[in-house]
């Protein structure tokens, strides 16, 4: 979770407010899902040079 969320989420609890704590509750969720959407979620890992990533049968030659 990002830094902001996580301190949005903290004056949230933190508040007596709870119109204020619902808004800042929102607005984490709100960055979470942005930094979600931008976050590839694949295997990010190096490869090897000498591995193929092309099933055998779909080679030409």
């Amino acid at each position: 979770m990002s830094r902001q969320a996580f301190a949005l989420l903290s004056f949230a609890r933190a508040t007596g407010n709870p119109e204020l704590a619902a808004m800042l509750v929102e607005k984490a969720s709100s960055l979470k899902s942005q930094a979600d959407e931008i976050m590839p979620s694949g295997d990010l890992s190096p490869k090897a040079p000498d591995v193929e990533t092309d099933p055998p049968s779909s080679r030409s030659g």
